[in-house]
């Protein structure tokens, strides 16, 4: 009944994975090569957990 109340987790989920490949950005343009990594595979996670999320909705 009330379901507009409920928040996306997606949505959430989808701007903490932009933010983080945007840090990864501008940390591949200075060179931190390191960090780009790290950053990139912090973003994969997110990525992954957005994946399982939507598999969950569409089987229900």
């Amino acid at each position: 009944m009330f379901s507009f109340f409920n928040k996306n987790p997606i949505k959430k989920l989808t701007k903490q994975y932009e933010a983080k490949l945007e840090q990864a950005m501008y940390a591949q343009r200075n060179g931190d090569i390191r960090a780009y990594s790290m950053l990139t595979a912090e973003a994969e996670k997110i990525n992954d957990e957005i994946i399982a999320i939507e598999q969950r909705q569409q089987a229900n």
